[in-house]
């Protein structure tokens, strides 16, 4: 049966997510403490929750709750019940533990599935997983959401990328899903390997787990001939699955039938208007195991509700400009690494490659940026610092104290998990 409630109404929308909300509230209170304690110390209770409306007066849920009820404090279900654990890397101390029941593995699969029919795919196409198998959620995620999809797939998981070009060209592969970051190494290691990336069967790159501005997505599409559409999701929630960007690549899809979606000001915890960047909060509206309330996610993005022109009427969050907990202070000036990005990546003579050293000097913060040189550049590279280092001071409000322009190749690659592009020496 075809997926319909993805082009519901917003009126029978609304409805859908003011029952389910109802019932997650009062499933929560009763079968998770940490929730029940949060409401009683709001002053609210199951049933002062009538509409999606009143989701502004339910508490939030924050990255420190997850580690106070380390491993399973916000579970809703006995251990009998579970069918399987994940968990973040954990890189910033203890990881966060998420569990699911067996409905919500087929929930998981359902909206994946759903998730890249938006980007174009359906049963005949073979998708190449190249995100980590494990705790990890994305390869499971992109796995599950495939089969249910009905297509074929290749559980290459991540690195061995020789392999990985090898067996996009001789199984022919439809789609690549991976980062961002590994998507370009991809192509980097096909051409150095002799194949032409733009010559393999690929078509679609479904890549997440990054935050990737329009320039590397245009990197990304050029080198390997591709689309590149952007998947957003976060193990607190579900895993990837939570938003993806359709054909229209103008903007991700909430499944918000799923995944209720706000936006607040990261400093006062107020909604923001449709339009304007905040932090974004979701809440779960199906999950068993573990239902979250209002959770914070630290990504900086804006919402709209406007109808895209695939038909489709769920919301859709732009792409992550950068995580509240990213922001980089440097001399009391705010600056995030994407909008850097977004600005070196405008140069069609330095490669997607970059790096960011802070570091501090007679008390004051320095901000040294390495990027590389395009690949084959034989130009003026003073004339070109110049060029970058004005756009940078026009665009931005805090500027590099040094810009070192380097040989193609000279930044280290990563061929698992996600690239660390911000060094903080202070």
């Amino acid at each position: 049966m075809a997926d319909t409630t993805q082009y519901r109404s917003r009126d029978e929308l609304r409805e859908l997510q003011s029952d389910r909300l109802r019932d997650t509230v009062e499933y929560a209170f009763e079968n998770v403490p940490f929730y029940r304690r949060a409401l009683d110390d709001a002053g609210i209770s199951p049933a002062d929750v009538g509409s999606i409306d009143d989701i502004r007066s339910l508490p939030f849920t924050t990255k420190a709750d997850f580690r106070e009820t380390y491993p399973d404090g916000l579970f809703a279900v006995d251990d009998d019940e579970l069918r399987r654990i994940h968990a973040s890397s954990g890189t910033t101390g203890k990881p966060k533990i998420v569990s699911y029941t067996e409905g919500d593995l087929e929930l998981w699969s359902e909206v994946m599935a759903r998730s890249m029919a938006a980007a174009g795919l359906d049963a005949s196409d073979t998708v190449q997983n190249a995100y980590g198998y494990g705790l990890f959620t994305g390869g499971l995620g992109f796995h599950g959401g495939a089969e249910e999809l009905g297509a074929t797939v290749i559980p290459t998981g991540s690195g061995n990328t020789q392999r990985q070009v090898e067996l996009a060209r001789d199984l022919e592969s439809d789609a690549l899903a991976c980062t961002p970051s590994y998507a370009l190494y991809f192509a980097e290691t096909a051409a150095e390997m002799g194949v032409d990336p733009r010559e393999l069967p690929l078509s679609t790159v479904l890549y997440g787990a990054e935050p990737c501005t329009e320039p590397m997505r245009e990197a990304i599409e050029d080198r390997l001939g591709v689309r590149g559409y952007e998947n957003y999701g976060l193990s607190e929630l579900i895993g990837p699955g939570v938003a993806v960007e359709c054909e229209a690549q103008a903007g991700m899809h909430v499944w918000e039938d799923h995944f209720y979606p706000e936006v607040i000001d990261p400093r006062t915890g107020e909604v923001l208007p449709e339009g304007e960047e905040g932090e974004l909060v979701l809440t779960s509206l199906t999950k068993e195991a573990l239902p979250v309330l209002r959770y914070r996610t630290g990504d900086l993005t804006t919402l709209t509700r406007a109808q895209c022109d695939c038909g489709r009427s769920m919301a859709r969050m732009d792409g992550v400009t950068g995580r509240a907990d990213d922001l980089l202070i440097v001399r009391g000036v705010n600056c995030y690494p994407s909008q850097i990005e977004a600005v070196v990546l405008e140069f069609d003579a330095v490669a997607p490659y970059y790096r960011i050293d802070l570091d501090r000097e007679t008390n004051l913060d320095t901000l040294e940026l390495t990027v590389e040189l395009a690949e084959g550049f034989d130009g003026d590279v003073d004339r070109l610092r110049d060029e970058v280092l004005g756009r940078l001071q026009n665009a931005l409000s805090v500027t590099p104290d040094d810009l070192e322009l380097v040989e193609y190749g000279t930044i280290e690659r990563t061929e698992v998990g996600k690239v660390k592009r911000v060094h903080d020496h202070r």
